[in-house]
C-alpha cells in the first residue's frame, strides 16, 4: 500500500485527474491523501489551511508535484514541497506535456523526475 499525496492546482484539475486515473488503472494499491478541489479542507484561516495541509502530507510516504510552470505563483504548491522536504518525504516531480521548464524548487528537491505518462508515474512510485 503506497501512501500518496498529490500536489497540484486547482485550477489545473484535470492533471490531478488523469494522474488518478493512472493510478486507479494501475496494479499498485495506494491511499490518496490529496486535497482535491471537490474535497476540500474546513480550514479557516491560512494558519488552520497550513496545520491542515501538514496532517495530510505526514501519513503519505510520497508527494507526486505536477510540476506546471504556475507552481511558481502558488504558495500553497510550495508549502506543500516544503513541508514534504521538513519531513523528508520522497518527493516526485512530474513534468507535464510539452513543457520545457520546471520550477526551480521541483527541479532542485525532487528525488526523481518523470514525464508526462502513466508507466513513468507508476515506476518512480515502485522504485522510492
Amino acid at each position: 500500500m503506497y501512501n500518496i499525496f498529490i500536489s497540484h492546482a486547482w485550477h489545473r484539475s484535470e492533471h490531478y485527474k488523469k494522474v488518478i486515473e493512472w493510478l486507479d488503472d494501475s496494479e499498485i494499491e495506494y491511499k490518496n491523501y490529496s486535497v482535491p478541489e471537490h474535497d476540500q479542507l474546513d480550514s479557516t484561516t491560512n494558519k488552520e489551511l497550513k496545520e491542515d495541509l501538514t496532517k495530510q502530507i505526514k501519513p503519505a510516504s510520497c508527494i507526486i508535484v505536477l510540476s506546471g510552470m504556475y507552481v511558481r505563483y502558488s504558495d500553497w504548491i510550495e508549502y506543500e514541497i516544503e513541508e514534504a522536504i521538513r519531513m523528508n518525504k520522497y518527493i516526485i516531480g512530474v513534468k507535464p506535456w510539452g513543457q520545457e521548464k520546471i520550477p526551480s524548487i521541483i527541479s532542485e528537491n525532487a528525488d526523481k523526475m518523470v514525464g508526462w505518462n502513466q508507466n513513468s508515474i507508476i515506476n518512480a512510485i515502485k522504485n522510492m
